[in-house]
């Protein structure tokens, strides 16, 4: 890498870091649930009937489906989130968003969206924005597996 490029790599890796423990600890503080928790919550209350097939979950988070199992247990056992299993596939269950999760989530949510907006928007103009919303898409669809048979973590 030119010096450029390293100081560019460097400075991405610290602020992701960094705003990815601000908002962890945001959402620990807040609700007791760690930021991967809070997205599951969020896919589950923007899914009809706020629940979603455990795969779809997993290929959405980019994870293992065991560490979404893992999840799922947590939130379950907080009251958050039941189970249910799939009526036309035995093997598959879906995630269900109960009503104490959703008032969780709509109790968290200004909070979290407050933490984002402090930690990340407003250091950035509006065209700033739009060039990381830009380059982040860029990045994103470059990184997307398009064979059928790459080593895709939700498929282990």
């Amino acid at each position: 890498m030119s010096s450029e490029e390293q100081r560019v790599w460097q400075a991405y890796l610290s602020a992701t870091t960094l705003l990815d423990d601000h908002l962890d600890r945001q959402l620990q503080r807040d609700a007791g649930m760690p930021h991967l928790y809070y997205g599951f919550l969020v896919q589950l209350a923007e899914a009809p009937r706020r629940r979603l097939r455990m795969t779809e979950m997993a290929r959405a988070a980019k994870i293992t489906r065991s560490r979404l199992s893992h999840a799922v247990a947590r939130l379950e056992k907080s009251g958050w989130v039941t189970r249910e299993d799939c009526p036309s596939d035995r093997r598959g269950q879906f995630a269900v968003l109960t009503d104490q999760g959703y008032e969780v989530l709509r109790r968290t949510a200004p909070g979290h969206v407050e933490a984002v907006r402090q930690a990340l928007f407003d250091r950035l103009t509006p065209g700033q924005q739009q060039s990381l919303g830009e380059i982040m898409e860029i990045v994103a669809d470059g990184l997307q597996p398009k064979d059928a048979g790459a080593d895709l973590p939700w498929l282990r």
